[in-house]
């Protein structure tokens, strides 16, 4: 009998946004269809439930930095390594690595929630603003956000209960994560060194297509390509093209297709010391190419590792910047919105060269 890994995510449920154009839209997305990459069945990468089974022990952090810890990986980044990631700035110049939502009918936004825009303070006579006060809502996974993903987003089952990194209970709520590692208890914000692996570049194209995975190989490649080599506090950021490919030729259910790393890279991650992985779409290549999970990085770094993700990474200008100076690697600060037992945060990087 084959074993079936067990994942909790919190507060997934998809919805289709609403009106016509963004029910076709919809429709179209959901209908799109994406192979396995017959490389990831390949037996010197490929993984299965019984390999990551393994990994939860092998690759476990949990204990590491103490029963309290509430930061995971994220403890890399020391005083030390900031310090040193300060020197690294030359020229002055900054880029965002934030993406933000917006209300556009597409297949890749308001997926999870609405997103709403609207004046606050409105003249009921003439309909029209009264001064400059507004309101937003929008979900905080939602497919054209960056976000990071609190450590007790994904979790795994152990004697029937809910498990997260460290081996906390998720204590899940209707208000959120209300005991351990919700994104208010991972700290107000980092400053380290960044380091962007552009495998578009490395490979001579505008992206790489839905599907293509991203082994230890291609990471090492581009680490002899560019010089450097990844190193405990290191936030990992990878790009695929995602939002080029976006720009070009429209969204796509990237969900469910997309360029990605492969499973067989955790135990690399987990060597390396990377603090964040920040991907430009899910992180995880889709499908995932590993039988009975869609996403074993998501389930694997969070769960047993203790390394927090950014999904939808905007990495176009840094991409652009970095080439330029022929240097892929950077200062990168960012700030922890503190959400009240929130399952992430808007990433609102800004990477400095």
């Amino acid at each position: 009998m084959k074993r079936k890994l067990a994942v909790l995510v919190t507060g997934l449920l998809v919805l289709v946004p609403a009106g016509p154009e963004a029910t076709l839209a919809a429709q179209r997305g959901f209908q799109e269809t994406f192979e396995v990459n017959p490389s990831t069945q390949d037996p010197s990468v490929k993984v299965t439930l019984e390999t990551l089974e393994r990994w939860e022990t092998e690759l476990s952090n949990w204990g590491k930095w103490g029963p309290n810890d509430q930061r995971g990986a994220l403890n890399y980044i020391t005083p030390e390594k900031t310090r040193a990631a300060t020197r690294l700035v030359e020229d002055g110049v900054t880029v965002t690595l934030g993406h933000f939502v917006n209300e556009d009918a597409s297949i890749d936004s308001g997926n999870f929630w609405p997103t709403d825009h609207q004046m606050t303070s409105i003249d009921p006579n003439t309909g029209l603003p009264r001064a400059a006060l507004d309101a937003m809502s929008f979900s905080l996974h939602d497919g054209q956000l960056s976000h990071m993903d609190a450590l007790c987003h994904y979790a795994t089952r152990r004697d029937g209960e809910a498990i997260i990194f460290n081996g906390y209970p998720q204590n899940m709520t209707a208000n959120g994560c209300v005991g351990d590692l919700a994104i208010d208890d991972m700290g107000p914000g980092y400053v380290t060194r960044g380091i962007l692996v552009d495998m578009p570049l490395l490979r001579g194209v505008d992206w790489l297509e839905p599907s293509t995975p991203i082994y230890v190989s291609d990471l090492e490649e581009w680490e002899d390509f560019a010089g450097i080599t990844v190193s405990p506090g290191d936030v990992l950021f990878i790009r695929a093209g995602r939002w080029a490919r976006r720009a070009e030729i429209g969204p796509w259910n990237y969900a469910r297709g997309a360029a990605g790393l492969h499973a067989s890279v955790l135990p690399w991650l987990k060597e390396r010391g990377v603090s964040l992985l920040v991907g430009d779409a899910v992180n995880d290549v889709q499908p995932s190419g590993v039988e009975g999970i869609g996403r074993p990085v998501h389930t694997m770094t969070q769960v047993f590792i203790g390394l927090p993700l950014v999904d939808n990474g905007y990495l176009e200008d840094v991409a652009r910047e970095a080439a330029a100076r022929e240097r892929w690697e950077f200062m990168v600060s960012w700030q922890i919105t503190k959400v009240p037992n929130g399952t992430a945060s808007p990433f609102n990087a800004i990477a400095t060269f």
